[in-house]
């Protein structure tokens, strides 16, 4: 009878914890530090590849899929575990070491307990990191315009309106005079930065665009921005950050994975529910929040929707409606009963997110 093997991983960027637990026993087979280096993690778990069947896990994080992609080139079995999903010994127990941890997910493949993690493909995970790169770029934006409005306002330029960064905000900017030749050059400064990332912004939405357009993301992309509030950006991201819906077997379950469901602490005869759980995907739950917003407008299908809207088959569209109708009611209906913008708006983007999960399992 082949042995099978169970090889939990501790991975860090310079080595990583190897523990082996085979089928049956209590006691490790192995636990030993190497380098981690791919091909040295593959160097060592072959020989028990070669007296048997082989499971190896590791914890998800900064390392990426580097080590999964090459163990698997190599035909190892391997799982990437959420961290959340990893046994940690109780407060009785304060203590945290490497050796357990791989000691944990050894076990934790024995019993089949992991919680294993999509792995997008190569192109996904490319596309994914350039949508975040526009993100982080988008956040440096924010900070050097607030930057720039605190400096005015140091120095008495105070505009008259709220609206700030719009064409007249911009014509007001360059209006302004100041005394010290200096304060001209920190003005200057700022404003350069402000334009240059822009137009950086700019040349990467451009690149977006056409990678949303191309084959591989056209028909999905085009379904996803027939809803009210979502484009290139929103629609792109959900394709490379979720991969395959179906992988959620029902839309509240979706609605957990990107944190939008409320937290609850329920015992005996009390029932108690917080704000939401902010678990799993931030960067989607980001995103349609902020897609939730445009639901607090008119019903209407607006110009630009109704040429996003062109060539995409007529049951997403309807399901899109559908979606535009019931969300923009259920915003108000919310406010009616007290609830703050902000509470509403999370509720609308909960609900939207169900509607995307529904039309993406409709249409495979």
């Amino acid at each position: 009878m082949r042995r099978v093997y169970y090889i939990g991983l501790d991975v860090h960027k310079d080595n990583t914890q190897m523990a082996v637990l085979e089928k049956k026993g209590k006691e490790l087979v192995s636990i030993k530090m190497i380098d981690s280096d791919p091909m040295k993690v593959v160097k060592a778990i072959l020989p028990y590849k070669e007296e048997g069947e082989v499971h190896v896990g590791y914890e998800a994080g900064c390392m990426g899929y580097t080590l999964y992609r090459v163990l698997t080139e190599k035909k190892i079995d391997c799982q990437i575990i959420a961290p959340n999903k990893v046994f940690r010994s109780g407060n009785n127990e304060k203590i945290k070491t490497d050796k357990r941890d791989a000691t944990a997910i050894a076990w934790m493949l024995r019993r089949e307990e992991g919680a294993e993690i999509a792995v997008p493909e190569r192109e996904d995970e490319a596309a994914r990191d350039l949508l975040r790169c526009r993100e982080d770029i988008g956040d440096d934006l924010k900070r050097v315009k607030q930057r720039m409005l605190k400096f005015l306002l140091r120095h008495g330029h105070i505009y008259g309106n709220t609206r700030y960064w719009t064409g007249k905000h911009r014509k007001w900017m360059k209006t302004l005079v100041f005394e010290m030749p200096l304060d001209k050059i920190v003005f200057e400064q700022y404003m350069c930065t402000i334009e240059n990332t822009e137009e950086r912004i700019a040349r990467i939405d451009v690149q977006i665009q056409e990678i949303a357009e191309s084959p591989r993301y056209a028909e999905r992309v085009s379904f996803f921005r027939a809803f009210k509030g979502i484009d290139y950006i929103i629609a792109l991201s959900l394709i490379c950050e979720i991969g395959d819906f179906r992988r959620f077997p029902t839309a509240a379950s979706f609605m957990s994975y990107i944190g939008l469901v409320p937290s609850e602490y329920s015992s005996g005869k009390k029932r108690k529910q917080g704000g939401i759980t902010k678990t799993g995907n931030g960067h989607i739950r980001k995103l349609l929040t902020e897609a939730a917003w445009h639901y607090a407008r008119p019903v209407k299908v607006s110009i630009r929707l109704a040429k996003r809207r062109i060539g995409t088959p007529e049951p997403i569209i309807s399901h899109a409606d559908k979606a535009l109708n019931r969300l923009h009611s259920k915003y108000f209906k919310l406010l009616h009963k007290g609830k703050s913008k902000q509470a509403a708006v999370i509720a609308v983007a909960r609900e939207l997110s169900g509607f995307l999960w529904g039309v993406m399992n409709t249409a495979a």
